[in-house]
C-alpha cells in the first residue's frame, strides 16, 4: 500500500505489518548519532518519480546478513501505467561493498487485501 498526503507517503509492507512514513517537506536527515531500525527516510519528487533517501540504520540492522548501520539506500518509485510502478534500489555502504550496486524489479497490483502479518506453527488457513 502506498499513500501520499501533501507532506508525506506512506508505504506499508504486508511482511511483518512495516510502515514507513517518508517526508516529503525538505527537511534533513537526523545526526549522525540517531540510529533507527529502519534507518531516517527522506522522499522528494523527480519529475514523476519518487525519490526515497534512507541513511541511520541501526547498527544491529542487516540486510542479506550484512549490517547496514553505515548505508546509504536510494529508492526510486515510477508509475509507469495503471497497475505497475517500477521499482529500483540502489545500496551504497563502502565499508561493506566494493562499490554501490542497484536492483530494478516491477510492481503490480495485486488486487487483493493486505493480509494480516501472523506466524502460527501449522497454520494451513492460507493454502
Amino acid at each position: 500500500l502506498i499513500l501520499q498526503t501533501p507532506d508525506a507517503v506512506v508505504l506499508l509492507n504486508e511482511m511483518i505489518n512495516e510502515t514507513r512514513v517518508v517526508p516529503l517537506d525538505g527537511r534533513p536527515h537526523l545526526p549522525d548519532g540517531v540510529r533507527q531500525w529502519n534507518g531516517d527516510a527522506r522522499g522528494r519528487w523527480d519529475g514523476d518519480t519518487l525519490v526515497v533517501e534512507t541513511t541511520n540504520f541501526s547498527p544491529q540492522q542487516q540486510f542479506r546478513g550484512q549490517p547496514v548501520g553505515g548505508l546509504r539506500l536510494v529508492e526510486r518509485f515510477t508509475r509507469t501505467g495503471p497497475d505497475r510502478i517500477d521499482y529500483e534500489m540502489t545500496l551504497d555502504d563502502p565499508a561493506t561493498y566494493a562499490r554501490p550496486w542497484t536492483v530494478v524489479l516491477p510492481m503490480t497490483l495485486t488486487g487483493g487485501p493486505i493480509f494480516e502479518y501472523a506466524c502460527h506453527e501449522g497454520n494451513y488457513g492460507m493454502e
